[in-house]
C-alpha cells in the first residue's frame, strides 16, 4: 500500500517538475521547426474528424461549382506536417562518465516524440548538460535530464525564431492505427509503448502540449505513467549504466548512430 501511494506522488512530481514552468508553457507559440499552433491544430482537426459523420438525408449535396472541404485526416496530417518526425527507426549512442548506453527511437509507433528527440539529439541539444532529478528510493523512479538550464523548468528554444518549442502528447493506444494527440488516454486503455524498464519518454508539465526537451529513463516498470506520458523509445544496452546515474551525471554527448536518414524535417 505504501508503495501504492509513493507510486502516485512521484507521478504527481513528474507533472510538476516537467519541461517547463507553468508560467512559460504555451501551445501556441509560433515555429516553423515545430512550435507553434499545431497542438490547437492537432485538436481542432481531431475535433472535425468526430463531427465529419455526415446524414445523407439531411444533409444538402454539394454544388457543383463548391470546392471540396479538406477531410478531417488530411487536416491532422496537414498539422503533423509542421513538426520534425522520424519516419522509422533510429539509434542514439548516450555517452557517460561511467561509459555507452545505446537506445532505440520508435518512429514507427511515436514518429513526432522521437522525431523531436532525434532532432535535438542531432543538433547537439544534449552535450554537456546534467540529469537533474533522480529517484531512486524508496523505489527505483525515474532518471531525468535534458534540460538546458539544469533545474526542471527548461526548454528547447528555437535559434532561428528565439521561441521555445513545444510538442504534443503523442500516444498509439495499443491496437490502434495512429496515435492520439493532445490528451491523455482513459484508464481502460493501454498504450503500445508503456514504461517498461529502459522506457525513455518526455517529461512535461501538466498541459499535455508541454514536452520540448527533457526526457526521463524509466528505472523499473512504471506502468502507472502508461497513457500520460509518451514513451518513445528503449534503452538496448548499458542499462545497468542507466541505472547507476546520480544528480549531477553530465551527457558527455549523444550521437545517432543510424537511422538519421529517417529524420524528417517540417514543410
Amino acid at each position: 500500500m505504501f508503495r501504492w501511494i509513493f507510486s502516485c506522488f512521484l507521478a504527481l512530481s513528474l507533472f510538476l517538475t516537467g519541461c517547463s514552468n507553468g508560467s512559460s508553457v504555451s501551445a501556441t507559440s509560433s515555429s516553423p521547426s515545430g512550435a507553434l499552433s499545431t497542438p490547437s491544430a492537432i485538436a481542432n482537426a481531431k475535433d472535425n474528424k468526430d463531427n465529419a459523420k455526415a446524414d445523407p438525408k439531411t444533409d444538402p449535396k454539394p454544388s457543383p461549382n463548391s470546392s471540396p472541404q479538406a477531410e478531417p485526416q488530411d487536416e491532422l496530417a496537414a498539422a503533423l506536417a509542421k513538426f520534425v518526425q522520424l519516419k522509422g527507426k533510429a539509434t542514439i549512442e548516450l555517452k557517460l562518465k561511467l561509459g555507452l548506453v545505446k537506445i532505440a527511437l520508435d518512429g514507427e509507433n511515436a514518429p513526432l516524440t522521437a522525431g523531436n528527440f532525434a532532432d535535438l539529439v542531432q543538433r547537439g541539444h544534449y552535450n554537456g548538460l546534467t540529469f537533474h532529478r533522480v529517484v531512486k528510493e524508496p523505489s527505483p523512479f525515474v532518471a531525468q535530464g535534458g534540460d538546458p538550464l539544469g533545474n526542471g523548468t527548461g526548454s528547447f528554444v528555437d535559434p532561428v525564431t528565439s521561441q521555445p518549442r513545444y510538442i504534443p502528447l503523442e500516444i498509439l493506444p495499443e491496437g490502434a492505427k495512429r496515435p492520439v494527440y493532445g490528451e491523455v488516454l482513459p484508464p481502460t486503455q493501454k498504450p503500445k509503448l508503456r514504461h517498461s524498464k529502459g522506457a525513455i519518454a518526455m517529461a512535461r508539465s501538466q498541459s499535455p502540449n508541454s514536452a520540448s526537451c527533457q526526457f526521463y529513463f524509466a528505472l523499473d516498470d512504471i506502468y502507472f505513467l502508461d497513457g500520460s506520458y509518451a514513451v518513445f523509445g528503449y534503452v538496448t544496452e548499458g542499462m545497468e549504466l542507466v541505472q547507476n546515474i546520480a544528480v549531477g551525471d553530465v551527457i558527455e554527448s549523444m550521437t545517432i548512430t543510424e537511422g538519421a536518414e529517417n529524420i524528417k524535417q517540417p514543410v
